[in-house]
């Protein structure tokens, strides 16, 4: 018995979707899904392959062909997505079954973490000065010659200059050996008045030792106004000193620093002797000409201390390696 084309081609679609729910019922990823698609929906796909031969149909027959054909697409297409949310929610389910928590298991124990004596000595010290009206500025560590001595009154031949053993870089720059350049820095970009607070690390040619280091850290404040005075400056250093130290006896110091004039020496009474702390002083009107300020309108004055002397007077040290160290016999302390 003779067939006729369109019967052929209903044959053929018949057996591709018998074919297909087969294959789509036993795919078990997403990825072999997903090639089974292609396969048969696909622009290239077997089901299009068999209506390439439509065009040998009478135009009579060709709409039961089409009719057949998109019945065909439709339950493969459900068969597809019924079998793509079977293999999702699978693999939710995997998921949650890999990533459940035993909450009756023991915790594992992590020692809290807390802040370095540095930084906290440093956190301590710009709390203060911020709540005294204080901006903290920063700079760079690496600075010109003239950022570092000649903005600051110390030019080339100037004695202060031993006073600071220098990093000197093959490039002519240097390791800042205080911070005071983010002082010159923020006045060259600002007009009076200024008050700022700047933290950082500096470098110098020191021997290592128990109070001396090549790497430490420095905050200088620097206030520039008009009118400003000693007393200015006497009274913002006793209230900075008594909120880091508490009620301490307190003395100033004549002293020099080649960028203040007067300049002082500030000490304070710790266990039964004096003991130097920062020293500070009327900014120099050459550095106020360097960069700009006119000294017969504006007056300043400045300070600056090392963070770990302070460190070590907070909590009783009495060697600086200890603070980069990194032991933890010696940091679990604080």
């Amino acid at each position: 018995m003779t067939t006729t084309p369109v019967r052929d081609l209903e044959a053929q679609l018949s057996a591709l979707l018998t074919e297909a729910q087969v294959a789509i019922a036993a795919a078990d990823t997403l990825d072999a899904l997903e090639q089974f698609r292609v396969a048969y929906l696909g622009k290239k796909g077997k089901i299009s392959a068999v209506l390439g031969a439509m065009g040998k149909l009478s135009p009579e027959d060709r709409p039961q062909i089409g009719a057949k054909a998109n019945e065909v697409k439709q339950a493969v297409q459900t068969q597809l997505d019924h079998q793509r949310n079977a293999l999702q929610q699978a693999q939710i389910q995997a998921r949650l079954e890999a990533e459940t928590i035993d909450v009756t298991m023991p915790g594992q124990y992590r020692p809290q973490g807390h802040r370095h004596p540095l930084n906290s000595t440093i956190d301590k010290a710009l709390d203060i000065l911020v709540g005294l009206g204080y901006t903290v500025a920063q700079g760079p560590e690496m600075e010109s010659d003239r950022y570092n001595f000649g903005a600051l009154n110390i030019p080339a031949d100037h004695p202060a200059r031993d006073m600071a053993d220098t990093f000197y870089l093959p490039d002519g720059n240097l390791l800042r050996t205080h911070t005071s350049p983010v002082q010159i820095h923020y006045m060259e970009n600002n007009e009076p008045p200024i008050r700022i607070a700047a933290p950082g690390r500096v470098y110098r040619r020191d021997a290592v030792d128990a109070t001396h280091s090549a790497v430490f850290h420095q905050i200088e404040l620097l206030a520039v106004d008009e009118g400003l005075s000693f007393t200015d400056l006497k009274g913002t250093i006793e209230e900075f000193v008594i909120q880091m130290f508490g009620e301490v006896p307190i003395r100033f110091r004549a002293s020099y620093f080649p960028f203040t004039e007067p300049s002082a020496e500030v000490d304070v009474q710790w266990k039964g002797r004096w003991l130097e702390v920062l020293g500070c002083g009327m900014v120099d009107p050459n550095v106020l000409s360097a960069v700009g300020y006119d000294p017969e309108v504006y007056t300043g004055f400045a300070a600056g201390f090392g963070v770990e002397r302070f460190a070590m007077v907070l909590h009783q040290m009495d060697d600086i390696r200890q603070l980069y160290a990194s032991d933890l016999r010696f940091l679990r302390q604080f």
